[in-house]
């Protein structure tokens, strides 16, 4: 395995044409529920399974901010890549839940982005 940087990563949204420069990216991991199954005969300690369902987590973005650009925050579930340097790709349905700018008086306008993954991305290795 070898260690990259995130330079050059790129985001499109499909549908809303949704475009911005990336300053830094988390991007999305995967988490699913413990359920307790602990009983009144349980010895030792508590037992647990896990839960049938995986939560793909979310997208979370820093980007620079452009007053003139509408983010699509009330816009439906779209296709989504995330795009990195080596030409690998994630791709899934998302949607913009968080969009909070930042203009301080010295520095880079920025913004906050989070999207909310709605299904498994799909990854396209890096040809």
């Amino acid at each position: 395995m070898t260690m990259k940087t995130g330079w050059k990563i790129k985001l499109t949204m499909t549908v809303s044409s949704f475009t911005c420069l990336i300053v830094d990216t988390t991007p999305p991991g995967a988490s699913r529920a413990t359920i307790d199954v602990s009983h009144t005969q349980t010895s030792g300690g508590r037992e647990f399974i896990p839960g049938d369902l995986v939560d793909w987590g979310e997208l979370k973005l820093t980007i620079g901010f452009d007053p003139s650009v509408d983010p699509p925050i009330n816009a439906d579930p779209e296709e989504i890549e995330l795009e990195f340097r080596d030409g690998e790709v994630w791709t899934f349905m998302g949607f913009m839940t968080a969009y909070t700018p930042k203009a301080p008086m010295d520095d880079k306008m920025t913004a906050e982005v989070t999207i909310k993954v709605a299904s498994k991305p799909e990854i396209t290795p890096a040809v």
